[in-house]
């Protein structure tokens, strides 16, 4: 019999174990570890888009100690908001929103400035889910390092996103970003909560849409400054352009608002960046416009009064909601109302003076 002691297999001496690849990766936070408020504040105010983005986070949580937490960074970064461009901008659904604002933002970034898009997502009100597809249809935008995008879910409550978009909004202030876009979903059902946040409104439209949107058009055009019809390329341009007269017309009947700035027509094409230059250099001639006539100011203070109703609002509405005891009074009286034993008036009456006793 042959010797068998000796084997195919080799076993080699091991080895140490090999250094991580990152050597500081043990001195990195665990997911259940908080960051700290100074390391928010000192993220956000250094343009850390990470941070940021986490600030954000906090502040579109529900969580009662995240709000507590982004209050706080809120109210150390108050200092270094207000320089920016506020800009709303809304149009109906197929108008062109994400392309114009990509073309209008790398525009903006070119001149030098730092651009932070805040989209109010739709969102299923049934579901509750949102597209949260900004980013992907601003991809060029998206890559740029001197642009911030963040699709917020307006998950069925206006006041609850149009707050946390404000205050996403100041934090972005704070980060350097001195143009903020704030786009709606353009069904009609937020732009007055925008109008409210903003300095200057942009209402953008299609060339023969038909009448069946001057429900929603006359309310919105009384709140706006610019109004541009979109895609003028090609076979459209002449269309744009009629539609553009049609709309200076219609202007012409409209009282001017407290502002003094009568609303202007522009035509753009976000496919072939026509237009994109001469509607900016007029925004930039109503910010001084504007400045110059006091209501700038004026504006602004308004804004934050109405916030601070907002607040008030909506802290009351939450305390009656995390209130255990209030909540379970609520039930009772939304079952009363179901079946009609009161009225909604009078259990809304009730619910309040339980409020009062707290």
């Amino acid at each position: 019999m042959k010797n068998r002691s000796k084997s195919a297999l080799k076993i080699n001496e091991s080895i140490a174990h090999p250094p991580n690849i990152n050597p500081y990766i043990n001195t990195l936070k665990t997911k259940k570890e908080r960051i700290s408020i100074d390391e928010y504040y000192n993220g956000i105010i250094k343009n850390n888009r990470a941070i940021l983005a986490k600030a954000i986070t906090l502040i579109e949580s529900s969580l009662q100690s995240d709000q507590k937490i982004a209050r706080k960074i809120i109210e150390k970064c108050l200092p270094y908001t207000g320089n920016s461009y506020r800009i709303g901008i809304t149009g109906v659904p197929g108008v062109g929103k994400s392309t114009f604002i990509e073309v209008f933002g790398n525009y903006l970034i070119s001149l030098g400035y730092k651009v932070a898009v805040l989209a109010i997502d739709p969102s299923s009100t049934i579901t509750k889910g949102s597209i949260l597809g900004d980013k992907t249809r601003m991809e060029n935008l998206a890559r740029n390092p001197s642009a911030f995008i963040r699709p917020s879910p307006s998950g069925g409550t206006l006041g609850g996103v149009a707050r946390k978009t404000r205050e996403a909004m100041l934090l972005c202030e704070a980060a350097g970003y001195n143009v903020i876009l704030i786009e709606t979903t353009g069904v009609g059902q937020s732009e007055t909560a925008v109008h409210s946040m903003t300095d200057t409104f942009i209402l953008l439209m299609l060339a023969g849409a038909g009448d069946e949107l001057q429900g929603i058009k006359r309310g919105i055009i009384e709140i706006s400054d610019f109004i541009v019809i979109t895609k003028a390329d090609g076979d459209n341009y002449n269309k744009c352009i009629a539609a553009a007269h049609q709309y200076k017309e219609a202007l012409n009947y409209l009282p001017l608002p407290e502002s003094g700035w009568k609303c202007k027509v522009h035509v753009v094409s976000a496919k072939n960046n026509m237009g994109i230059k001469e509607l900016f250099d007029q925004v930039q001639e109503y910010f001084s416009f504007i400045k110059n006539n006091g209501y700038f100011h004026i504006q602004r203070q308004n804004q934050n009064k109405y916030w601070m109703y907002e607040t008030i609002n909506n802290l009351i509405k939450d305390n009656l909601l995390n209130n255990p005891k209030l909540n379970a009074k609520l039930l009772q009286f939304e079952k009363k109302v179901i079946e009609n034993k009161i009225t909604s008036f009078e259990a809304a009456e009730r619910i309040f003076n339980l409020i009062k006793k707290i």
